[in-house]
């Protein structure tokens, strides 16, 4: 009787422990979920701003139409990898294509802001210093809110692969590795500069 108590014990200590496992790698992994939300707010915020940009820009900047176009471009396609993104944060392709997507419009934008130096009215326009401001000020809330993803996945994949809780990680196969957000070229890692 004592050794089927023992074993009892033993049998609900253990399912204890698996059920702990799980619930923290739920909560570690609807963490950088949410961590995935707060960087979703700020690009839409920057998605949204550029049109605004290249609207204003387009009447003193009549001969850089390649380059507004090519902001336009890589806006659109930062839009639909962060909508990709955002349906799946945990997938690690749709966080890579959202990377480089966001690597290509910040170095959309950084031609954009070199070449808006040679048009001294376009500086001068209170519009456009209003826009780039917020867009600078943008930039910043993403890169916290970036940092802050980066951190939750990296305590997610750590504890998702330290030992026994890969195991159980594995048996219930929802706890995939997860990406961190980066951006891919030195270039776009450097933040606009911006002087009106």
């Amino acid at each position: 009787m004592s050794g089927t108590l023992i074993f009892l014990v033993i049998l609900a200590a253990l399912v204890v422990f698996i059920i702990a496992i799980y619930n923290r790698l739920i909560a570690l992994k609807n963490r950088f979920k949410n961590g995935f939300a707060q960087i979703d707010v700020q690009l839409q915020r920057r998605h949204d701003l550029v049109p605004n940009l290249v609207e204003t820009a387009r009447a003193y900047m009549t001969h850089e139409r390649e380059t507004l176009t090519q902001v336009t471009e890589a806006r659109n396609q930062a839009v639909n990898a962060r909508q990709a993104a955002k349906a799946n944060p945990d997938n690690a392709s749709a966080m890579g294509a959202l990377g480089k997507a966001e690597s290509m419009l910040s170095g959309s934008l950084a031609n954009f802001f070199a070449l808006s130096e040679n048009y001294p009215d376009l500086k001068a326009n209170q519009t456009m210093s209003q826009l780039m401001e917020e867009l600078t000020s943008t930039e910043n809330r993403i890169g916290f809110a970036r940092q802050a993803f980066n951190d939750a996945v990296m305590e997610y994949n750590t504890y998702r692969e330290q030992f026994p809780n890969n195991f159980i990680a594995g048996l219930f196969g929802s706890f995939k590795y997860a990406e961190l957000l980066q951006i891919e070229t030195p270039e776009a890692r450097r933040a606009p500069s911006v002087s009106f």
